[in-house]
């Protein structure tokens, strides 16, 4: 690794007058220049070729019960420039090697009413542009509390938009496609036919936002390392087109609690005239701190199987019984409960999913359900708490673990906390040693509902503090975290890789609920996964979900060949089967290469991409030097180009090809799919159609001479 830091003026990345200094970037691509308005406001805009991408925006901070916000009337008085250069290794990645190489500018500011100072640090990448606000120790800004953060994003037009509505609570949301103009009325809309949803405002959307400009320019605004604050959603003016950040509040209606020396999270702008870039950018991830974790030997990227697409179809349920044991038998009775029949986690069904992952080298087994409280939390109180510790008794903790020990499978626990965060705090050590006494070497965590005590959101700083102990905590125990419903992720897993998995965004369980959107594995790259990677459940092969529970009439909107594909299209070192084995059974050719898809790479290629339309990904598998290639469509038939050119110069390859049938689509004919296999080099290329909610699939392995 080589490191250089330079404190002098580098006069090729830094320009200063009397009003503005300028930044560029190593490849001068971009210039971003800072300056101060005529009444002391800081602002900056960033140029990206020459055009501009960020008009004149400000920046600052009000505070609650404070004389004076940290918002104008500003000088400056010290600025310093530096460059960085290094190449790291991730633990797990898309690639082996990822290059940190930015320039930086520190610019500190005088309040002279308050003799408070504030430092914004620019970071200007070939990639796009991150900053933060940083507050160093001092006499006059010790505790002060954040009523609002006043970060502007002036955008060059009516832009199109990809976006789901500001909410507090979650993510789970189709996208929209519209221009920037037409979000209020449309979020009014939903609003309206979505009772759950605590938009902040009908102008408020989330990021990550993904932005395609009239001319061509893509452009991400997002933010990197969340920590001890308060998640940032936008608002817009949607007269002037000027994005302002606007933070999740707690129960008091508080943005958030500083103490000084302190900082906020970076605020992310990545852009490129190629959408292919947007995808490849490893920008969030290099604005976050090194790997926090010293011996990393224990973290492994994980294919899995589970017992969870039964119970969100309705075939089988997570409680053992429909009473209400906990309540009316009392805990230490609660074998004299009557079995509803229905349990998932019994330990019958638990083996045969066992015995299915070690028939097919799988490396783990999700099961949920399988502790006591689950028909107290859906039948009888939302504010139930789960003690993480007590078995149903149809599921044998230590029988199973020896079970799936002996057949060299490993299992994953779940830890539903229904919301309630202190309970899980109050819990946790004593989970996690349970987990390790008995085997189990991750967790997938759930925060479904509404927080307890009640008033608090899922975003705001304290939960959000909640949800990085659980990740710290869980690495002392040396165990790997899936969390569900919590934050989106905003590169953490760099400096915590146990944090192998997040949902956070509208996952395949919506196909259970009545649909997603064909074209909404075509925008998530572009969007939920700029941050980290996210456990989407893929693998779906039965679409019409009234085969596996009468009662359920939902229809899973893809074809089978784009299931397959996105096991490499959506990024993640934790991938699920998540269908049902019989279903894996009935379309096995289909089915291997699910299991031959790997799940950690040392090189990705994106071959095609625009967001909501489609995205075509190569990557090259970490252990075996495989190369696998997916390709999700939209709703729209075409055919996909691409080349092998990042195939090894005089070697030859057999190309197996997993492809819709020319006849097939989404909603009518979903499991129409051809195989086909083709001898291919680094000067073939591919012509292949990609049917309505489709894709294609290939695996590629050198052939030996």
């Amino acid at each position: 690794m080589k490191q250089f830091l330079f404190t002098a003026l580098l006069w090729l990345a830094f320009f200063n007058t009397a009003n503005a200094q300028q930044l560029k970037s190593p490849n001068e691509k971009f210039v971003m220049t800072f300056s101060l308005q005529n009444d002391g406001t800081p602002s900056y805009s960033l140029n990206y070729k020459g055009k501009a991408v960020v008009k004149p925006s400000k920046l600052g901070l009000e505070l609650k019960n404070d004389k004076k916000s940290l918002l104008n009337d500003f000088t400056v008085i010290d600025t310093k420039t530096s460059t960085f250069d290094e190449n790291w290794k991730p633990v797990w990645g898309e690639v082996a090697s990822i290059r940190n190489h930015y320039n930086e500018l520190a610019v500190t500011l005088n309040q002279k009413e308050t003799d408070r100072q504030i430092v914004i640090r620019f970071r200007l990448f070939d990639d796009g542009l991150g900053f933060r606000y940083e507050f160093p120790s001092q006499k006059n800004l010790t505790y002060f509390v954040i009523k609002e953060e006043r970060t502007q994003f002036a955008m060059t037009g009516d832009h199109t938009a990809f976006w789901i509505p500001g909410d507090y609570d979650t993510q789970e949301y189709d996208y929209t496609t519209s221009k920037l103009s037409e979000i209020r009325g449309l979020s009014e809309k939903a609003t309206t036919a979505n009772v759950s949803q605590r938009s902040f405002s009908t102008t408020g959307v989330q990021t990550s936002l993904m932005l395609k400009t009239g001319d061509g320019l893509y452009i991400n605004l997002h933010e990197a390392a969340l920590i001890n604050y308060s998640c940032m959603h936008l608002n817009l003016d949607d007269k002037n087109m000027v994005f302002e950040s606007w933070l999740t509040p707690d129960a008091k209606g508080d943005k958030g609690y500083m103490q000084a020396p302190s900082h906020s999270p970076w605020r992310t702008i990545i852009v490129s005239d190629d959408a292919r870039e947007i995808l490849a950018s490893k920008m969030t991830l290099n604005l976050n701190d090194p790997s926090k974790i010293e011996d990393t030997s224990w973290i492994k990227p994980v294919k899995y199987v589970g017992v969870w697409w039964e119970m969100i179809t309705g075939k089988s349920s997570w409680a053992y019984t429909d009473e209400f044991p906990t309540v009316q038998l009392g805990v230490t009775d609660f074998a004299k409960a009557k079995p509803n029949g229905k349990h998932g986690a019994n330990n019958t069904n638990v083996k045969k999913y066992i015995d299915f992952a070690a028939k097919n080298g799988f490396d783990a087994v999700l099961v949920e359900g399988w502790n006591e409280g689950w028909e107290d939390w859906f039948g009888h109180s939302k504010d139930y708490v789960f003690d993480f510790l007590t078995p149903y008794p149809d599921f044998d903790v230590k029988g199973l673990h020896e079970y799936a020990k002996s057949k060299g499978i490993k299992m994953i626990m779940h830890h539903e906390t229904s919301g309630s965060v202190r309970n899980y705090e109050r819990h946790m050590d004593k989970a996690y040693q349970f987990m390790k006494d008995n085997g189990y070497d991750a967790v997938k965590s759930g925060y479904v509902g509404d927080i307890l005590p009640r008033g608090e959101n899922h975003y705001s700083q304290w939960i959000v503090n909640h949800y990085q102990y659980a990740v710290e905590k869980a690495a002392e125990y040396k165990i790997m975290v899936n969390a569900h419903e919590a934050i989106r992720p905003t590169g953490i897993c760099r400096t915590y890789p146990n944090l192998i998995g997040n949902e956070a965004a509208r996952g395949t369980e919506y196909q259970a609920f009545g649909g997603s959107k064909p074209n909404h594995v075509t925008v998530l790259p572009f969007t939920r996964l700029v941050g980290g990677p996210m456990d989407y459940t893929p693998g779906i092969f039965e679409m019409d979900l009234s085969k596996i529970n009468p009662d359920n009439h939902s229809h899973v909107n893809s074809t089978l060949a784009n299931q397959l594909a996105l096991y490499v299209t959506m990024y993640s070192p934790l991938q699920m089967a998540a269908d049902l084995p019989e279903n894996y059974d009935r379309f096995a050719d289909a089915f291997q290469f699910i299991k031959d898809v790997a799940v950690d790479w040392t090189d990705s290629k994106y071959l095609e991409a625009e967001p909501g339309q489609y995205v075509t990904v190569a990557r090259k598998a970490k252990v075996t030097n495989n190369w696998f290639i997916g390709n999700v469509n939209g709703e729209t038939p075409r055919t996909s180009a691409i080349k092998f050119d990042f195939l090894e110069k005089g070697k030859t390859y057999v190309a197996t090809i997993y492809a819709d049938a020319k006849d097939a689509h989404y909603k009518t004919n979903p499991q129409a799919y051809t195989i086909r296999k083709m001898t291919v080099t680094n000067k073939s290329k591919l012509a292949q159609l990609s049917a309505p909610g489709g894709g294609y699939a290939i695996s590629i392995v050198e052939i030996k001479k």
